[in-house]
């Protein structure tokens, strides 16, 4: 209950914050997109590093897999 009155109180303060922001200028605007690029870059790299990481981790269980079928052999 204090959740979804605190989300209404919450509303209209921010309609009026977006509505009371002064429009960007062209600097501004060629720097936000700048800046959106670059986190896009970001992404994509987070994106292909992670590719790698779960490779990498797919590579290691499948070598402690058969390290296990190999060390109960040994028993």
């Amino acid at each position: 209950m204090k959740r979804i009155s605190l989300v209404i109180l919450l509303i209209p303060l921010a309609l009026f914050s977006i509505g009371a922001q002064a429009p960007l200028s062209n600097g501004e605007h060629d720097q936000v997109l700048a800046l959106a690029k670059q986190v896009q870059e970001q992404q994509s790299q987070i994106v292909a590093n992670q590719t790698k990481i779960d490779a990498k981790l797919a590579e290691l269980a499948e070598l402690i897999r058969v390290a296990r079928l190999y060390s109960s052999r040994g028993r």
